[in-house]
């Protein structure tokens, strides 16, 4: 009997039987007899189950063989250790916690879109990294390769995610290119910004997300530094490159920077030089604030001819060359005109300040108060209310907004939502909650959802108070709660746990009313429920990572 080679590859001629101890074929009358079948090309032994085993067994025996007759390669480096991350670690409970969020994340949706009264796990998710994350928590290294692949599939955890992964998460992140965003960028890795040898290599050599990050931590510790490090490398920057590292000045932004944002108004790029203007705008004290100024008030003022107090509006006849310099830009957006489109420019780019002099001395609550010729009160008014939020001036703000009770239409300022939100955000957390509680009573939830969402969470009492009060009576008005499901899943996140005692009260099953839809008052009673075991469980996240649940 002749045995084959168990490195050789060629055909044998031996006879294939299904006797271990007689010699196999080749590898490719094995690969062949796979891929037919051996019904189509039979082996010895017979069809059929017999021939089928005999074929497995041959393989395995050729496939031992093959591996038998390798010589061994040179043994691979082994990767670094993961370095050392001397944060504390997670309670047990919290532990826990995390992995069942993490788990919940990908679980699939409710069969029929219905949530049922279940918590959302994955809206959760967000909260309890930030929560983890101002404690100083590192991650479990267990837990690592899902907090990552969480990270990967949603862009707003990767931050919290990425903190608490810390610098293992990074290290590990390198062995999956599935995870390479981590790598790219951040706070990890970084050099300390005051080691100015090493900022300067990393500015230098960096890759741009890194650059841009290492931007921002300087300019964080040392803006004047920040400022000095950009300068030094600008005329070298691609455009698109100068206008992200711009943006980056908007933190710490201070007259100190004045000179280097007047530089750059006769940058190539257009989108630099708006963006240069538009910071220096929002420096009331800068050159280009008054030049603003100069322009605005000769083309808005009292009319001293009218029979009550009026404001009159001359908008420019012309963009010459000083005024595109300083980011007026030229051509208007389809549907709007140059006159009014130039007019918003100078205005909002404008000290707020110029104005009360401009009209006597009257407050900002009695100048938006006055009526306004040839109907340029919305241009006039959406202009003031773009440089209040780019000044962050608070007065201006409230006197834009007006009184909460007072229909957004008819009201001073501007009646688009996302605009006064905006107008909110320049106000204090506690008036901001306020005001926002007093339009939700005053208005009910059909247009808070944008308002609400530039509060800060947990909300106020009183805010959290008018938002309950807003579900009970729009559950009574009749419907289904999903009309209101973006303030619900707001709710959820923003409102206090201490509300969910009060929340257990209306969460009961309640008859339909008999002009309601039919069950109404069951969804509502689940949504409540939902709400409810939400808020608790979120009261349970925070006690566990404070260490307050047993282990």
């Amino acid at each position: 009997m002749t045995t084959a080679d168990p490195r050789s590859t060629r055909p044998s001629t031996t006879p294939f039987t299904s006797s271990p101890a007689a010699a196999d074929p080749g590898w490719e009358e094995l690969t062949a007899a796979a891929l037919l079948g051996t019904d189509r090309r039979p082996v010895a032994g017979g069809r059929g189950e017999r021939a089928a085993g005999a074929l497995l067994d041959a393989a395995a025996r050729h496939a031992l063989r093959r591996r038998a007759g390798l010589r061994p390669g040179p043994a691979a480096a082994p990767p670094p250790p993961a370095p050392a991350d001397p944060r504390p670690p997670l309670p047990p409970a919290a532990r826990r916690r995390l992995d069942r969020l993490l788990a919940g994340r990908a679980a699939p949706a409710p069969a029929g879109g219905r949530r049922g009264t279940a918590p959302d796990l994955a809206e959760l998710l967000p909260q309890w990294l930030a929560l983890a994350g101002e404690r100083g928590y590192r991650a479990p290294p267990a837990a690592l390769p899902a907090l990552l692949d969480a990270a990967r599939a949603r862009t707003d955890l990767r931050p919290g995610a990425l903190a608490l992964a810390g610098p293992r998460g990074r290290w590990l992140a390198g062995f999956n290119p599935d995870w390479r965003f981590a790598l790219r960028g951040g706070a990890a890795g970084l050099p300390d910004p005051g080691d100015a040898a090493a900022v300067r290599e990393l500015w230098e050599e960096g890759l741009f997300a890194e650059r841009v990050a290492l931007l921002a931590a300087v300019r964080k510790r040392d803006a004047a530094a920040g400022r000095a490090l950009l300068a030094g490398t600008w005329a070298g920057e691609r455009a698109e490159d100068r206008l992200m590292f711009l943006d980056s000045l908007r933190a710490g932004l201070s007259p100190a920077d004045e000179a280097f944002l007047e530089a750059a108004l006769a940058d190539r790029s257009r989108n630099v030089r708006a963006t240069a203007a538009e910071l220096l705008s929002a420096l009331p004290g800068s050159a280009l604030a008054a030049r603003m100024a100069g322009r605005a008030v000769t083309c808005v003022g009292p009319d001293r001819t009218a029979a009550v107090p009026t404001v009159v509006v001359e908008a420019p006849h012309e963009c010459d060359a000083a005024m595109e310099r300083d980011g007026v830009v030229a051509v208007p957006p389809p549907g709007r005109g140059e006159r009014s489109w130039w007019l918003g420019q100078l205005v909002e780019a404008a000290p707020l300040s110029c104005w009360p002099p401009r009209f006597g001395g009257r407050t900002p609550e009695e100048i938006v108060a006055l009526p306004v010729a040839d109907d340029w009160r919305p241009e006039l008014h959406a202009a003031w209310c773009r440089a209040a939020v780019r000044q962050r001036d608070p007065a201006w703000s409230r006197a834009l907004l007006g009184a909460p009770a007072v229909p957004p239409a008819t009201g001073p300022g501007t009646s688009s939502l996302a605009e006064r939100a905006q107008l909110l955000s320049t106000l204090g957390p506690l008036e901001r909650a306020h005001w926002v509680a007093a339009s939700v009573a005053a208005h009910g939830l059909s247009e808070a959802f944008q308002l609400l969402g530039v509060c800060p969470v947990p909300w106020a009492e009183p805010l959290g108070e008018a938002v309950i009060d807003a579900l009970d009576t729009a559950r009574d008005a009749g419907g289904y709660p999903w009309s209101f499901s973006g303030v619900m899943g707001l709710a959820e996140r923003c409102l206090s746990p201490a509300a969910a005692d009060r929340l257990a009260a209306l969460a009961a099953t309640v008859p339909d009313a008999e002009d309601a839809p039919p069950g109404a008052g069951a969804y509502w009673a689940e949504a409540f429920q939902r709400l409810t075991a939400t808020l608790r469980l979120r009261a349970e996240m925070r006690a566990e990572l404070d260490g307050a649940v047993p282990a």
